[in-house]
């Protein structure tokens, strides 16, 4: 299996490079050369397999060679050992043929941890075997930071860099990340967006002399592993409801287009996915772009929803390759006139293609609020405001009843416990893991929104430490 950028001027890499690389030299996302593809039969198989036995069967096409299937089953068994539910990625029911799909099991209580549990295992095998280092640089609007430390603390070949806005991710997030000592782990506050976070690791991954310099890679959605990973969970859920033999609808809260992505990807494997909901809370330039083929950028609003606020969807580029034919010279052209402008539109054939599969709902915060006191009320199930937008807009957007919804519960309500709280009536707690965490020690550098400022601090750091 090999990788190509969506901007067709990169090199083609293997499954192991793609994963060191994170972003492309050509500024472009990798994705597969070709999709593969799973048979009735196969899917069939899944059936009654643990999910890390699932989890091996899925992404074995993707590995390749590069890994041996036993040392992929080692790297899976270990990443997934210590959820706190033996069935890692539980669904819950709620309706008559409605579903949570649970994915916070994990360390930090967020769908993050169930890619980057493993991409944190990946990059220490890779790196280990080839006597080499890096330098992790990430933004985060909530989860991914969090989840990426925890996934690569205390590893001798990685310094890991967490950007996040400050002020706009809520204190559990915060102290998620800031309470983390382990000397190889740097939490930047950023006076700023996420966009303005995400913009900046884009940037330092394209000034290629400091991306050398500093050994770059990645823990976003951007990094091709995590996406893999999170094909796995569409696979089990929809096999535990009746697929290959009957399809699946799922509706994924989303800001950044990589979770709904790896559903795509599911259906091109093969999986009878009936429709992605592409669920936006106000900053819905996602629901906007799927509606109208418009994709441009408005003002980020904050919300109960934080690790939503954002206007520009990095992953979305990847479903943009596919919907132009995998043409990169046109994907480049859109992609510079998007950072130029802000805005593009897609064709009306490739609007049409995209919504074969995709239908999107924006919900604001009422309706989120309404959704969190609905499913309490009806079910005394407790979601966080992030899994509420995805409950509302699934069931706005669902065609057909006698299809089975898989709503992704991406958070642990305690999360988010205020406005759990505020919209049940009921405060979530959070696990015994995390008890403490509110009275932790916390250690994070707070600087402008400066591309320069950011750079120099991480060279500083690192440095220092060589």
């Amino acid at each position: 299996m090999r990788y190509v950028s969506t901007r067709g001027q990169a090199p083609a890499l293997n499954f192991a490079d793609v994963t060191l690389a994170g972003l492309a030299r050509d500024g472009g996302l990798y994705v597969p050369e070709r999709w593969p593809s799973f048979s009735k039969g196969d899917i069939v198989q899944l059936a009654g397999k643990s999910y890390a036995e699932a989890a091996v069967r899925v992404m074995r096409p993707f590995v390749a060679d590069a890994l041996s299937e036993e040392t992929l089953s080692d790297l899976v068994a270990d990443a997934y050992g210590g959820f706190r539910h033996a069935a890692v990625a539980p669904l819950t029911q709620l309706d008559a043929n409605d579903w949570l799909l649970e994915l916070f099991h994990g360390p930090t209580l967020a769908f993050k941890d169930v890619a980057l549990q493993l991409l944190g295992r990946l990059f220490d095998h890779f790196l280990t075997a080839r006597g080499q280092r890096v330098t992790i640089v990430g933004a985060t609007s909530g989860d991914t930071g969090s989840a990426a430390i925890e996934a690569c603390r205390d590893r001798s070949a990685i310094e890991i860099f967490m950007l996040h806005p400050a002020g706009r991710v809520s204190e559990v997030q915060r102290r998620q990340m800031t309470t983390v000592l382990s000397p190889n782990v740097h939490n930047i506050a950023i006076d700023g967006t996420f966009d303005d976070c995400q913009a900046m690791v884009k940037a330092m991954f394209n000034d290629l002399a400091f991306r050398d310099a500093m050994q770059l890679s990645a823990v976003n959605s951007i990094n091709w592993a995590r996406v893999m990973a999170q094909v796995v969970y569409y696979f089990t859920s929809a096999v535990a409801l009746g697929a290959p033999h009957r399809p699946v609808a799922f509706s994924v809260p989303t800001g950044n287009f990589g979770d709904v992505y790896a559903g795509y990807v599911a259906a091109c494997m093969g999986l009878p996915v009936d429709k992605l909901i592409v669920a936006t809370n106000i900053n819905d330039i996602l629901a906007r772009a799927l509606q109208s083929g418009a994709y441009a950028k408005g003002e980020v609003y904050p919300t109960i929803t934080p690790s939503m606020d954002i206007q520009v969807s990095s992953n979305f580029e990847r479903l943009i390759f596919d919907l132009y034919d995998r043409q990169g010279k046109a994907v480049s052209d859109l992609m510079d006139t998007f950072q130029r402008s802000g805005a593009i539109t897609l064709g009306a054939a490739q609007l049409k293609m995209a919504q074969r599969l995709f239908v999107s709902a924006r919900i604001d915060e009422a309706g989120t609020k309404a959704a969190i006191a609905e499913v309490y009320r009806r079910s005394g199930v407790l979601i966080d405001p992030h899994t509420a937008v995805g409950v509302a807009a699934g069931r706005r957007q669902r065609a057909d009843r006698a299809i089975p919804l898989v709503s992704l519960a991406t958070a642990h309500p305690a999360k988010f416990p205020e406005a759990v709280a505020a919209a049940s009536g009921v405060a979530p707690k959070l696990p015994a893991h995390l008890a403490d965490l509110l009275s932790r020690p916390e250690r994070c550098a707070s600087l402008p929104n400066d591309l320069n400022r950011v750079q120099v601090y991480i060279r500083d750091t690192v440095t220092a430490k060589a």
